[in-house]
């Protein structure tokens, strides 16, 4: 069976198990927690010398690491992909700024003030990551204003990506309501059959 080593709360970590459950395709979940350091042990840095989560082992012992790439491997050949072409691009350009220019922010807004109790020791990158995580908002935004998904191929991975964190922005202090193409994003998305969101705290 496929193996996960995730942390529940991670939004990261959440993509390949919500694509599998869509997939219907079983998986076993370890619990790691990098806040507690986990993900810096020895046996872990074994498996993952990234030392970052998630890290997923297939059924041969083969080891995958980087969320959006699981997504790619699982969702080729299903709806959640285009097929090779101008439209997976498209996919893969969303995938490729949701790890650059959004999750570096908002998810890391989410875990210093929500997860880590940090948000006074570390209010001058706060700064920073609300005035990124507020215009890669705006870029969404924009997209989404006059289109229902990220791209024309209906909901992909690329939306799931960006879900992730997104659907839970308001714990890193983004108010979604200033970005009201996004909040009916997220509402369109957390309304497909099988999705599910993140715990909250």
């Amino acid at each position: 069976m496929i193996t996960i080593y995730g942390m529940t709360m991670s939004g990261n970590c959440w993509k390949p198990a919500q694509l599998l459950r869509l997939l219907g395709i079983a998986y076993h979940w370890i619990e790691t927690d990098p806040n507690l350091g986990d993900t810096r042990t020895p046996e872990y840095l074994a498996l993952n010398p990234q030392g970052e989560v998630p890290a997923l082992v297939l059924e041969d012992g083969t080891v995958l690491t980087q969320s959006n790439a699981m997504l790619c491997h699982f969702a080729d050949g299903t709806q959640w992909l285009p097929a090779p072409g101008l439209a997976r691009t498209q996919v893969l350009q969303w995938l490729f700024w949701e790890q650059y220019s959004h999750e570096p922010y908002i998810a890391v807004a989410r875990n210093l003030i929500t997860y880590r109790g940090q948000k006074q020791a570390q209010a001058e990158r706060l700064k920073s990551c609300d005035e990124r995580g507020r215009k890669a908002l705006g870029v969404m935004q924009q997209r989404l204003q006059t289109a229902p998904f990220l791209t024309n191929a209906g909901p992909t991975i690329a939306d799931l990506a960006l879900f992730a964190y997104t659907h839970v922005a308001d714990e890193g202090e983004f108010d979604l309501q200033q970005f009201p193409a996004v909040a009916s994003w997220v509402d369109r998305m957390a309304a497909i059959p099988g999705i599910t969101s993140l715990p909250r705290p």
